[in-house]
């Protein structure tokens, strides 16, 4: 019955906790029985038992509570399955959401060995824009998850794609998050292509990729700055922020924090 599948999968992350606080009692418990649960429930036949595992997937990476081992010898294996280019469509918007979304919580070296040679083919998925469209949204933090020299020699020439995607939603959801993609490059490929490249987003014919833009040209011109002198950074959470120098900070010590936050990508296009 999937409601009784359902329910076992969003039970499974406290009993994952629960598990690892007890583990002298239960050392292999979680990954002797309740792992293979999650891993098979990935690929169940029913779309709310499949996105309940997800979820609980997501709870338990974020945790900490799964082995390296097993999410490169399980975890990742059952995702690239899952979105091969003779996958069911979707299985494969559900792989691929799920693999940007977990990319933030892996090792930099999982992320870029295991992962990212797939996300860069659904990058260009000629078949599903639905593909597309998460892969556009979620840019920013792909890039941010493999760092500098792999985002200027892989994901670069995908965003340039993706920028000129034939549908408009695509080209939003890049300005959308040009900013987190800025950061993350050197400032050479700064100035000489990401620069022509937001000029042709705020020029775009949408007027919805336009707006878009303009709200990211604050951001984006941000990312010029040099960190030091202008104390701008970015957080964990991937939004850009401004840190106040040591005398401002003493000359409003009782006085509640000036810091201002700038969003490096909103909701995922329409």
């Amino acid at each position: 019955e999937p409601t009784v599948r359902t329910e076992l999968m969003e039970q499974i992350p406290p009993i994952a906790i629960f598990l690892q606080e007890s583990r002298p009692k239960f050392p292999t418990a979680f990954f002797e029985y309740l792992m293979p649960i999650v891993v098979r429930y990935l690929t169940d036949v029913n779309n709310q038992v499949r996105k309940a595992g997800q979820e609980a997937l997501l709870i338990l990476l974020e945790q900490d509570l799964v082995a390296q081992s097993d999410i490169e010898n399980k975890v990742c294996p059952i995702l690239l399955d899952l979105s091969a280019p003779d996958s069911d469509d979707e299985y494969k918007v559900e792989a691929v959401n799920i693999i940007c979304k977990m990319a933030s919580m892996l090792s930099r070296t999982t992320v870029e060995h295991m992962l990212l040679p797939r996300f860069c083919e659904l990058c260009s998925d000629g078949k599903l824009f639905q593909v597309r469209k998460i892969c556009a949204a979620n840019f920013g933090d792909i890039c941010n998850a493999v760092g500098q020299e792999a985002t200027e020699r892989l994901l670069i020439p995908k965003f340039f794609e993706l920028c000129s995607d034939s549908v408009w939603g695509m080209r939003k959801a890049c300005a959308e998050c040009f900013m987190a993609v800025s950061y993350t490059t050197s400032p050479e490929v700064r100035r000489s292509k990401l620069s022509p490249l937001f000029i042709s987003l705020i020029s775009d014919t949408c007027r919805w990729v336009r707006q878009a833009a303009f709200q990211s040209l604050g951001p984006f011109i941000s990312t010029f700055a040099n960190p030091s002198s202008a104390g701008l950074y970015i957080r964990e959470d991937g939004t850009l922020s401004i840190r106040p120098s040591a005398q401002d900070v003493n000359a409003n010590s009782c006085q509640p924090s000036n810091n201002i936050t700038l969003m490096s990508s909103s909701a995922n296009a329409a």
